[in-house]
């Protein structure tokens, strides 16, 4: 009885050959002797090759399907063996590496590299956007040979070896029969060309490296950490090829006066116990300029007063952040007897059963005397 060859693939009789491939190549995985050695698994392995033989190929398939045996008439080896009659070894190798690789010589032009610098830039700087010009040490297009890689006056010559293809064969003997590998050509690295004279400058490179200057647009609002792609001012490629990206990482430096959190400014005012009870105005060099701040009467330490839209702009979208001034009220630890007394005094006129926000009759002018007494007047 003649072998169903459909059956033994698992497919149906007007499956296409895409359909049969596919079924093949699953179950060489499952069936291959090197994945299962057992003698039944090898029949069973011999038999998939041999419908496969068959379906495969379409003046074989239309014998099969008129009722012929194609593989008797074809001298190949069948079912019984793995000689010229195999099929296609390249179906098998694609069962368990996935798609053969691409046959031919591989180009000399490349895509070149990404590059990063870091750039620090001031507080102002990222708060309002600044303009900055860079120096870039990066690969660029040789002059010499205008990445050919080739001197002047010569060019490339097809590989002797692998005559351009890139690729030279090997046939060799397994228990599958003859099977041809191909590897990459060792005399052109596959490029299917070589250079027989190099050019003088890039060695053959194509690219040589060189300092230039760029001027960056550092918009406001950038942060530590953030990146600004530079789209094709990275490193050119081997072979002339496009050059990648640039990134300028930003670097913030510490400002003297104010820690930056987010988009808000912080800082810290300090002021003596007698200014914050009495109310007074601190001047302060913000990032718009001099400016006066007011601090109310009664004011305790650890108090904040916002000055809104005195922070960093927004990177995305309108406005600025805040600047968030910070109240710290000095006490004085070391005092001399007229201050103790003004003190004591001043104690007495609050009462220690009545702490309260507002001064007490008297107290406005105790209060005068304890700010001129403590300032030395």
């Amino acid at each position: 009885m003649a072998t169903d060859y459909y059956a033994v693939l698992g497919v149906r009789r007007d499956a296409g050959q895409d359909e049969i491939k596919k079924a093949f190549r699953r179950l060489a995985r499952e069936l291959h002797p090197d994945v299962n050695p057992d003698p039944k698994t090898q029949e069973r392995f011999k038999e998939i090759n041999a419908a496969y033989e068959v379906l495969s190929d379409p003046a074989k398939k239309q014998v099969y399907d008129l009722g012929g045996d194609p593989l008797s008439s074809s001298g190949g080896g069948g079912a019984g063996g793995f000689g010229a009659g195999f099929g296609n070894f390249s179906d098998i190798m694609d069962a368990f590496f996935g798609q053969s690789q691409q046959r031919g010589p591989r180009s000399r032009t490349r895509r070149g590299q990404d590059a990063m610098i870091r750039l620090e830039i001031e507080l102002d700087e990222a708060a309002f956007g600044t303009t900055k010009d860079l120096q870039v040490d990066t690969a660029v297009t040789c002059g010499t040979c205008s990445g050919e890689g080739a001197a002047p006056g010569t060019a490339a010559q097809t590989c002797d070896m692998c005559r351009g293809r890139g690729e030279v064969s090997q046939v060799t003997r397994s228990f599958l029969g003859q099977v041809m590998t191909s590897r990459p050509c060792p005399q052109c690295q596959g490029f299917g060309t070589v250079v027989p004279t190099p050019c003088p400058e890039c060695a053959g490179d194509g690219r040589v490296r060189s300092r230039r200057t760029l001027t960056v647009k550092i918009p406001a609002g950038v942060d530590n950490g953030t990146r600004i792609q530079l789209a094709g001012e990275g490193e050119v490629g081997s072979g002339g090829g496009p050059a990648g990206d640039l990134y300028v990482e930003i670097r913030e430096l510490p400002h003297p006066t104010f820690q930056r959190r987010g988009d808000d400014l912080h800082c810290t005012v300090t002021i003596p116990m007698t200014a914050a009870s009495l109310g007074t105005k601190c001047p302060l060099e913000t990032l718009d300029g001099m400016e006066e701040i007011d601090v109310r009467p009664g004011t305790q330490s650890g108090q904040s007063i916002p000055l809104h839209q005195r922070g960093v702009t927004h990177l995305r979208g309108g406005g600025r952040g805040d600047l968030i001034v910070h109240v710290e009220v000095i006490t004085p630890n070391k005092l001399d007897a007229a201050q103790e007394d003004l003190l004591r005094q001043l104690a007495k006129l609050r009462g220690e059963e009545r702490p309260t926000g507002h001064f007490q009759p008297g107290q406005q002018g105790l209060f005068s005397r304890l700010k001129d007494a403590f300032n030395g007047r």
